[in-house]
């Protein structure tokens, strides 16, 4: 009689402890969600200030119309609509935001390299505010990363790869440097211009 209470009970906190994996996941691949949605906001952010940033440096940087009309691209292509739920589709919007990242930068840098466009007190604020908008990036960035570190633990650490895979939660992508430019070595030259 008491194996008749016994079986039953282990199979309910086996059900139990089952359900409570399967709501973690849940609750942590949301936090992922939450944290790629703060992310968003803030590359919204850099979105609204390109126009701006192009409409100024045009003025003054004529024959650098490639990279001005790469970077109206790249916008364009990040704010393209993307499915939150595929893995691959956060990794290749990931991947174009970087690219934005990228050419901005090169943006400022040639912007150094002409005088007037330096001193234009309108620039220096552009300028000032983008550099705001990516440090406001970089903590969403950190805080995506650490959500999806904690839900991809949890997807592929057993049993959570087991109830994963029966709930559908599949690891997310980190949000991580372009590698050529991240392990570039610093030139001082480049800085004390």
């Amino acid at each position: 009689m008491d194996l008749f209470w016994i079986v039953p009970g282990l199979a309910l906190v086996a059900a139990l402890l089952g359900y409570g994996w399967y709501v973690s996941l849940i609750v942590r691949r949301n936090r992922a969600r939450e944290a790629l949605s703060s992310v968003d906001v803030q590359l919204r952010k850099r979105f609204d200030l390109i126009p701006n940033v192009l409409k100024l440096a045009q003025r003054y940087m004529d024959h650098e119309k490639g990279l001005l009309a790469e970077i109206t691209a790249l916008r364009a292509r990040v704010q393209e609509p993307y499915s939150g739920q595929d893995p691959s589709a956060v990794a290749a919007h990931l991947d174009a935001s970087r690219a934005l990242e990228t050419n901005l930068g090169r943006l400022f840098a040639l912007a150094e390299n002409y005088p007037d466009l330096k001193a234009d007190g309108t620039v220096i604020r552009a300028q000032q505010t983008y550099e705001e908008v990516e440090g406001h990036i970089s903590a969403a960035r950190r805080f995506y990363n650490s959500a999806v570190g904690d839900l991809n633990n949890a997807v592929e650490i057993f049993p959570g790869s087991v109830i994963a895979g029966w709930a559908n939660v599949r690891p997310m992508p980190f949000y991580e440097l372009d590698e050529p430019v991240a392990r570039q070595p610093v030139s001082v030259d480049d800085v004390m211009r």
